[in-house]
């Protein structure tokens, strides 16, 4: 059963299909399995029932949900005091009926920071989510827990949110892969805090899994449509963003994995376009020009009376971009000069190429620290553009924390950035079995 659990959710279901499994023997494999590894990596904040399976290509599969998106019957906390005591949600996220109407079945809820604010999965209700390759390191945030459980085979799937890298990052450092769709692409319905306010345009939920192909057949059921266009053929890549450097292995990885593209036959250069040293800068405008009064008057008025202190190392970060109403309109004429410039530099490439962070998965408590935070740049300029942004692992540090390549394409192009990251997934392995597993 354990060889099971390490399938992907195509694969599951093809077993269910095949008579090899049957759901409830596959629902109940994956619940034993989390009772086994949460105490080692507080992912799951809790177990939910299951329903009779719809049918579909996912019929009778498991998958999680990040506790900021909603499940009919459960309370979605966000991490946070205020919702401490939320009720029960009358009805699914759009993204979670979406994936029920599949066939998939939600059986998890999982950790994230307080309101969805760090880089690492820490609140004061639930605690912290470890690593699955090394306890002592942080799983990442926003959907930390999500990546936790996926990578130790918890659920072959779930969704994610991400505003500044929070499915990306998580994948990166619990390696598994990811895609952030094109802001505004699947419908934000359900989720909490919800949808609105002049960071509408840098968000999306996206999904999480171990396997690419996963993430291929997923995006279509949450977008709707198909999801498809020309085979990407012309790469971009760099390995610095001038903000913060990388470290020696992961700029290694990110040329490994542009020499492996290369071997296949894309045609790989060397390139950065020239503003993206701008994308720390613009992400933080966009976020506190008020210096973070609306999170702290948000918090209070659902009754969070204490924030956890990475939420308030986030706040403290965003003080120094305090701006009036003029400075405003400042930023956002950035905002759309950059834009304007990523395009431009894009007409001669299907993707780029990129580190997703500076570093592999640091310890806890850490993320918020000046000489680390900046590194969660590289993950912010795709919020900035809009653009689709995957991530898959390609490479594995001195230590054995996992490390993970980013490939952004133009709006509504999803489907270039999956195929990339399965050729990548393919040539150089992906998703590794976490060592504790095996004990």
């Amino acid at each position: 059963m354990n060889d099971v659990l390490a399938l992907s959710g195509v694969k599951q279901a093809a077993l269910i299909r095949e008579g090899q499994i049957s759901s409830e023997e596959l629902l109940e494999a994956h619940r034993a399995h989390i009772a086994r590894i949460n105490p080692s990596l507080n992912a799951v904040i809790a177990l939910t029932p299951s329903d009779s399976a719809a049918r579909g290509p996912f019929e009778g599969v498991p998958f999680s949900v990040k506790d900021s998106i909603q499940i009919q019957g459960q309370a979605c906390t966000a991490g946070t005091l205020g919702y401490r005591t939320a009720p029960p949600a009358s009805k699914d996220a759009a993204l979670v009926s979406r994936l029920r109407s599949a066939g998939a079945i939600p059986i998890a809820r999982t950790n994230l920071p307080d309101l969805l604010f760090a880089f690492e999965s820490d609140n004061l209700l639930f605690g912290r989510t470890n690593n699955p390759y090394n306890f002592s390191r942080t799983a990442g945030g926003s959907s930390g827990g999500e990546a936790a459980l996926i990578a130790a085979c918890g659920t072959p799937f779930g969704l994610g949110s991400d505003a500044a890298g929070s499915v990306r990052l998580p994948a990166h450092y619990s390696g598994i892969a990811s895609i952030k769709p094109t802001s505004g692409r699947l419908d934000r319905t359900g989720h909490v805090p919800p949808a609105g306010g002049w960071i509408e345009m840098i968000w999306q939920i996206g999904p999480m899994a171990r396997r690419v192909e996963d993430l291929i057949a997923l995006m279509p059921i949450l977008a709707g449509v198909p999801i498809e266009g020309l085979p990407p053929k012309n790469l971009a890549f760099f390995t610095e963003n001038g903000i913060l450097a990388v470290d020696e292995a992961t700029r290694r990885t990110v040329r490994e994995a542009a020499k492996a593209l290369e071997r296949i036959g894309y045609r790989v250069e060397e390139a950065r376009p020239a503003c993206i040293d701008q994308s720390y800068d613009l992400e933080m405008k966009i976020l506190g020009p008020d210096g973070g009064d609306a999170l702290r008057a948000f918090a209070d008025s659902i009754g969070s009376d204490r924030m956890h202190p990475l939420f308030e190392g986030w706040l403290a970060k965003l003080e120094p971009y305090r701006t009036d109403l003029a400075g405003f309109a400042r930023y956002w004429t950035e905002l759309d000069r950059f834009r304007a410039e990523m395009s431009a530099f894009m007409t001669n490439y299907d993707a780029i190429l990129s580190p997703v962070a500076a570093f592999p998965a640091v310890p806890h408590g850490a993320s918020i620290d000046d000489a680390i935070f900046p590194g969660y740049s590289y993950t912010m300029t795709h919020n900035m553009t809009g653009w689709p942004a995957a991530v898959v692992r390609c490479g594995t540090s001195a230590s054995g924390l996992p490390i993970g390549v980013q490939i952004a394409a133009p709006p509504r192009r999803e489907d270039a950035a999956l195929k990339i990251a399965h050729d990548l997934e393919e040539a150089l392995g992906g998703w590794q079995m976490p060592a504790f597993l095996f004990t």
